[in-house]
């Protein structure tokens, strides 16, 4: 998941009782409605893929993994002229590259399965999933602007560091003035500007 939406994931993931047993996770001014309003428990099992099971509390509360020694090792290796930008998809999900475009429009259609981690914050918010890639990353944190040549060798490059890598989309011109991003996934097809 990442850092950044640790604190909407936990919220809208467990259940109330544990704003009675841990009072301090939480500012005391925050909306009552929003403190813990999922439906799982901690110790509840989330089923990550064929019978592999986790508990809930653990799953929302994985370390961060950094890519920083992926990004050190592409620039070392001289890919960095042909980057056009790159996106970390937090604080803003997979519509963040909406800040950084004019006149350009994302295509987004080709993401790695969602990890179960978004699959549980979904069914215990029912957040609609729009809204899931506007707020969240979907398991897809990284994202870097290119060519396609120059993108398979980022993708050999991450994939040394055991970091799954794909291309997830291509980038359209649009009209001047104007931006937009098209997300197609398990989830529907969704279109933010």
């Amino acid at each position: 998941m990442g850092s950044n939406g640790l604190t909407a994931a936990r919220h809208d993931v467990f259940e109330k009782s544990l704003a009675k047993e841990f009072p301090e996770t939480f500012d005391p001014i925050m909306p009552e409605d929003l403190v813990y309003s999922g439906r799982t428990k901690l110790e509840q099992p989330v089923n990550l893929q064929d019978g592999e099971y986790v508990a809930a509390g653990k799953l929302v509360l994985s370390p961060t993994r950094t890519y920083a020694p992926v990004v050190h090792k592409i620039f070392q290796k001289g890919y960095r002229k042909s980057i056009k930008g790159m996106i970390h998809c937090s604080g803003g999900g997979q519509t963040k590259v909406l800040h950084f475009i004019d006149g350009l429009h994302v295509v987004k259609d080709n993401f790695f399965p969602t990890p179960a981690v978004f699959k549980l914050i979904q069914n215990s918010s029912d957040t609609p999933w729009e809204e899931m890639y506007k707020v969240f990353n979907m398991g897809h944190r990284l994202e870097i602007y290119t060519d396609k040549e120059t993108a398979a060798a980022i993708i050999d490059i991450a994939k040394s560091f055991n970091v799954e890598a794909q291309i997830v989309g291509h980038v359209e011109a649009f009209q001047p003035g104007e931006k937009q991003v098209t997300i197609t996934s398990e989830h529907g097809s969704f279109t933010y500007n």
